[in-house]
């Protein structure tokens, strides 16, 4: 298990996510269509070549969705309980096919919880980078995350 208990979570901690992964038109496609998001800028070639980006952008629930996946195997992995929500969602430029995403998270808040002893909320911040260092998104997400076991 790879993911961090409550106790190993401080406020103001940055993690550098070691995965990366380029986005692929199937991606895109894929995640649009089994959304059933109909919007031309995803999937439409000549719609898009005619818009201020002058090709498909990928579909920004997909990066959210990239970059919280990318966040799991050193933060959450078996250590998560539950995901409780998001607060802002940013997503300051676009991803485009052939992008390479990389991720980073900073813990934000850390409470113990009052009703479920041996478990705490953390707020976390998610932060999504292309290639050339451009943020394509920021997500403020609160989970639910264990304590460590007490050894036996």
């Amino acid at each position: 298990m790879a993911g961090l208990w409550l106790e190993q979570l401080d406020v103001g901690l940055i993690v550098e996510h070691e995965v990366r992964r380029t986005v692929t038109e199937t991606d895109n496609l894929l995640f649009t269509t089994m959304t059933m998001n109909p919007q031309p800028l995803h999937l439409d070639a000549e719609f898009a070549a005619a818009s201020e980006f002058g090709q498909r952008i990928v579909n920004s629930l997909f990066t959210l969705s990239l970059v919280i996946g990318l966040s799991v195997q050193e933060t959450t992995l078996g250590t998560t309980v539950a995901n409780l929500g998001f607060g802002s969602v940013t997503f300051p430029a676009p991803v485009f096919i052939g992008d390479t995403i990389r991720a980073e998270t900073e813990v934000v808040t850390v409470r113990e919880s009052t009703s479920r002893p041996g478990q705490g909320i953390v707020t976390f911040e998610h932060r999504g980078f292309k290639q050339d260092g451009a943020l394509v998104v920021r997500a403020e997400r609160q989970a639910l995350m264990l304590r460590r076991p007490a050894a036996s």
